[in-house]
């Protein structure tokens, strides 16, 4: 009996340490899962910009010789080269292709980029320039399109923005969706704002700048119809049969109205693609897009607006590889 007793007694010792190792190791998964979602909701990306080493500079010394990497935005007309020799090389291929993704969309107040015949000086909008910059805070206003009619009430009827700000129908604005090998692809942190937080989330990734840090550039005219509708301006530039068809490649650098043709960036070299040719829009399909801007993680509400345009940046300063 006695014997009896000490094996109940041992298999009911095995059972309740089998138990108690079966709940630590439960809560211990529990945790485990508590910080992952945890981890989950802290953007990894915020704060990953480079600045250090890399503020605006002049773009010349004291002799006059340009210091400075390729720029931009530069001409992008068909056959056009810029005067600075780069080493650099675009990515002739599509981001998707060459291991990038999309991490941020922004748009600039009017063309930072110059195609004859598309977006250039003779280009025509709505309202006078200073009318514009005031529209747009002050946003320094860059080159116009020419579709513009004034006669023409899908170029002059104002539409009825929910989630753009200060956007404005019959206007010209050049879109850019930055690309980078080291973005959070694939995760719910992909989309950045500022877009520097987007490029640089994981710098072991980087391999050149220029083959690890692309630009998509397309520019429009923002019209009131259903007829120029495009459900995806969210994702990356408008392609299909009429639309990324005549595609500039170049090498330059970061834009905005900090730097001009004086003071340059040093975020450079990096791929640009811009598309030469200017496009209808409608402003249904621009809002969607800020709409899905609201929806992201990081928040984008920074750039739910046009920012200025930098002046096109002298052939002096524009790279010698366009293609």
């Amino acid at each position: 009996m006695t014997v009896m007793k000490m094996l109940l007694m041992s298999m009911l010792a095995l059972i309740m340490a089998f138990m108690f190792v079966n709940l630590e190791g439960c809560a211990a998964a529990e945790d485990e899962e508590t910080q992952e979602e945890e981890t989950q909701e802290t953007n990894p990306c915020e704060g990953a910009k480079l600045t250090d080493g890399f503020e605006n500079t002049d773009c010349l010394d004291d002799d006059g010789i340009v210091v400075v990497p390729e720029q931009s935005g530069s001409e992008v007309t068909a056959g056009y080269k810029g005067e600075l020799p780069t080493n650099a090389t675009p990515i002739m291929t599509t981001y998707r292709e060459a291991g990038l993704c999309p991490v941020n969309v922004h748009w600039h107040l009017g063309a930072e980029h110059l195609s004859a015949g598309q977006f250039d000086r003779d280009g025509k909008g709505p309202t006078a320039e200073n009318e514009s910059r005031r529209l747009a805070g002050e946003a320094r206003l860059g080159l116009r399109c020419h579709h513009y009619d004034e006669n023409n009430s899908k170029f002059t009827t104002e539409y009825d923005w929910q989630y753009c700000e200060g956007m404005h129908v019959g206007e010209t604005y050049e879109v850019h969706w930055p690309h980078s090998a080291m973005g959070h692809c694939g995760t719910k942190w992909q989309y950045q704002t500022p877009f520097y937080d987007g490029v640089f989330c994981n710098l072991s990734a980087l391999v050149t700048t220029h083959g690890s840090i692309g630009v998509q550039g397309q520019v429009f005219t923002i019209v009131n119809d259903e007829d120029n509708t495009y459900d995806d301006m969210f994702d990356g530039a408008w392609m299909d049969g009429t639309h990324w068809k005549d595609v500039a490649y170049y090498t330059g650098s970061t834009t905005g109205t900090s730097r001009n043709n004086t003071i340059c960036s040093k975020y450079a070299p990096i791929t640009w693609q811009v598309d030469r040719t200017c496009h209808l829009i409608s402003a249904s399909s621009f809002d969607n897009m800020c709409k899905m801007m609201k929806e992201q993680s990081d928040d984008m509400h920074a750039d739910l607006h046009a920012h200025g345009a930098r002046e096109i940046v002298l052939d002096k300063y524009a790279a010698d590889n366009h293609a």
